[in-house]
């Protein structure tokens, strides 16, 4: 196991990592911003290092500083989180150029998985099924209108180089696809350097689902079951839970099972997870894959009893996968709410500032367990600089209705004062008979008047 290992991350992702750090006897180097001089996380590392103004890309993006900041440490291994410099091949090359150990997948996988078309091949030829699409980007608006006619409208633009929503555009007809293709492309090159876009078939009714994957270093992969990641809105995720209401254990073992040994197959390793949109028929399409830990892991850690972080670690360091595919028990219920510093009442709009008064959910209600994931303290000024996300609150029940009912209180009990946050929404969801029973899809969020 590593001697020393820098965080390049910041706020709840970074003291997830501390902390597994910490219980493997691994001394931790933290950065941080001028912005994050104060940050509560910094208290569980073992030094810290400030690597830059506010700005991210002077600061977390700034490759040269962080990889100065490791060596000079004597750090053996960089863990990236999720986010920033996370699916970075260009960094993950260097950190391995450095003599410095990357914890996550191989920069040629990375490369590949982050060309979501060349993902799309890849997973193609691998056996998995995909959404009806073009398996190139478009050259130009006539390409995208041949190619539109043959899918048939409605049809969804998207940027090859990216994802989380931009460079997106839904196109009911030939008149939004020519409004919709010059925005797209021009979104796509201002977000990710690369203009690139293609188009897929837009599925009505559907719903996201991911697989979460383990994979060592001589290709011994295991599922760990699914997520479901459907409530959403402008493509970022809201809510997850674990399983899907709408996935049964014969399609989890299956469908799994595939997955795992596509990823495996490709070159793939360590942590990653493998997205699908499911039809309204049942049918999984695969989507994309995030080469790095997702935000909603802790979903599959209380439910399957695994720390992933660790698993990362031992991975990255060289160490057998020992988890056994028919050995993983799946148990009870999970679910995760997004804690946001944003005002669901006025579009969500971010809302950052000093948090007034703090007070955390219990670890037990009614029989589940209860986490929070966050780096939140009073006194904290949240600053405006980064993503709004200020904690995730996770619950684990014997069934999903017991799951529902104790994250209702455990959201009631959850004070965070000083901001709006996305509290009350989360607790209107909870009393809406679609997401109740089970049976929404991606439009909620979007027609829910919530």
């Amino acid at each position: 196991m590593f001697r020393k290992l820098l965080v390049a991350n910041r706020g709840e992702i970074a003291l997830r990592v501390l902390r597994t750090c910490r219980s493997l006897g691994i001394r931790t180097v933290a950065v941080h911003s001028e912005a994050d001089r104060d940050g509560p996380w910094l208290d569980a590392a073992d030094e810290i290092v400030c690597v830059g103004s506010a700005r991210a890309d002077a600061s977390y993006l700034n490759q040269d500083s962080i990889l100065q900041v490791a060596l000079q440490s004597d750090c053996q291994a960089v863990h990236p989180g999720y986010g920033f410099l996370a699916e970075n091949a260009a960094f993950a090359a260097r950190c391995v150029g450095l003599g410095l150990v990357f914890v996550g997948p191989p920069a040629s996988a990375i490369r590949r998985m982050g060309d979501k078309l060349e993902a799309k091949r890849a997973m193609a030829g691998a056996g998995l099924p995909t959404i009806p699409g073009t398996l190139s980007a478009l050259r130009d608006l006539d390409h995208a209108r041949q190619a539109a006619e043959v899918i048939g409208y409605p049809v969804l633009l998207k940027a090859a180089a990216g994802g989380g929503g931009k460079g997106m555009r839904r196109c009911a007809d030939v008149a939004a696809l020519v409004r919709g293709f010059p925005e797209a492309v021009r979104e796509a090159q201002s977000a990710f350097g690369d203009g690139a876009v293609y188009l897929e078939k837009f599925l009505d009714g559907g719903r996201h689902i991911e697989f979460q994957v383990l994979v060592d270093t001589w290709g011994k992969a295991v599922h760990l079951g699914e997520r479901e990641c459907t409530i959403q809105r402008a493509h970022q995720k809201l809510v997850e839970e674990s399983p899907s209401c709408v996935v049964g254990e014969q399609q989890r073992e299956v469908l799994g099972r595939r997955v795992a040994r596509a990823v495996a197959g490709l070159g793939y390793r360590n942590a990653g997870t493998v997205e699908f949109l499911r039809d309204s028929d049942g049918s999984f399409h695969f989507m994309e894959v995030n080469a790095r830990l997702q935000v909603e892991h802790p979903v599959t850690e209380m439910r399957v009893g695994v720390d992933l972080v660790e698993w990362q670690l031992r991975i990255a360091a060289g160490e057998p996968l020992c988890l056994d595919q028919d050995e993983i028990r799946f148990s009870g219920h999970a679910i995760e709410f997004r804690v946001n510093a944003e005002d669901p009442d006025d579009g969500f709009r971010p809302d950052p500032g000093l948090v007034t008064e703090f007070e955390a959910p219990p670890s037990r209600i009614d029989g589940a367990s209860v986490r929070w994931d966050s780096a939140v303290r009073a006194g904290w000024r949240i600053p405006p600089h980064y993503d709004s996300m200020i904690g995730k609150l996770i619950v684990h029940a014997a069934d999903r209705p017991k799951a529902l009912e104790a994250s209702r209180k455990a959201l009631e009990h959850t004070r965070i004062i000083g901001m709006a946050t996305t509290i009350g929404f989360h607790l209107r969801l909870l009393g809406n008979e679609e997401f109740r029973t089970g049976h929404y899809d991606l439009s909620l969020v979007t027609r829910g008047g919530f």
